[in-house]
């Protein structure tokens, strides 16, 4: 068991997944707006450059795993000009903002959003040309099995792309980042967050997750191939590239 699967929001014990599902239905509301600012808007750079690792494969068909209100997923449409994109969430709380922005934006033929446990999907084997996850896959109650999932439904040549949040490694960002996430960002989420205790779980998450090599093991052991990482803005987030 990996170290951030022990964590559990609200410090509850019980079923992960369903823990988490709740909190993200607790903070949906207000959670775009909150990351942003919580980000200084960089979030959006870092999705684009993960997609736009997927632009010389021609993906037609993509799966966005823990696809929240949707942004990487509308981003992976507006950039790539695939033929569908499937986001999949456990949140309904959180999809239901994703399928009104889809809504506004006119994108309802190439967007569609279906609720599903990551570790156990209903799609079928060889589905799609790419899966992409931004920001999530840290919340897996079982990385490994969520992982090997992602695979399952690949079609054999097919890539992944994940972006997540990460910790420095190096002076003096490192020292930076952990001021930064234990005084300012539970400050700035006491006075503009709904559920604070959300926030705490996920700076939790985010330092106990694994990263660079040790998470290009773990994608090989999933059974991907020609894994790499890049690290963003001083390691505060790094890009995955898998093939299956």
């Amino acid at each position: 068991m990996y170290q951030q699967e022990k964590i559990k929001p609200y410090g509850s014990s019980g079923d992960k997944g369903k823990l988490v599902e709740k909190m993200f239905d607790n903070i949906a509301d207000n959670y775009d707006t909150l990351n942003h600012r919580l980000s200084w808007n960089i979030d959006k750079g870092w999705r684009r450059k993960a997609i736009r690792q997927l632009e010389g494969f021609h993906p037609q068909v993509i799966l966005d795993i823990a696809t929240g209100t949707g942004d990487f997923a509308i981003q992976s449409a507006s950039l790539l000009k695939p033929q569908k994109v499937i986001g999949a969430d456990i949140s309904e709380g959180m999809m239901a903002i994703g399928r009104k922005k889809v809504e506004a934006m006119g994108m309802g033929d190439m967007i569609s959003f279906q609720k599903e446990d990551s570790l156990n999907m209903s799609f079928a084997d060889n589905t799609f040309d790419a899966v992409t996850a931004a920001f999530g896959i840290r919340n897996f109650q079982d990385l490994d099995k969520g992982l090997s999932e992602m695979h399952r439904v690949l079609r054999p040549g097919g890539h992944l792309s994940v972006v997540e949040l990460t910790t420095p490694v190096k002076f003096p960002m490192k020292q930076l980042y952990a001021l930064y996430s234990h005084t300012i960002l539970p400050l700035f989420a006491s006075l503009f967050a709904k559920d604070k205790s959300a926030y705490e779980y996920l700076t939790a998450t985010i330092e106990a997750f694994p990263q660079g090599e040790q998470m290009m093991d773990i994608l090989r052991k999933a059974g991907f191939q020609e894994v790499s990482f890049k690290r963003l803005t001083f390691g505060i987030c790094t890009l995955y590239l898998a093939q299956k």
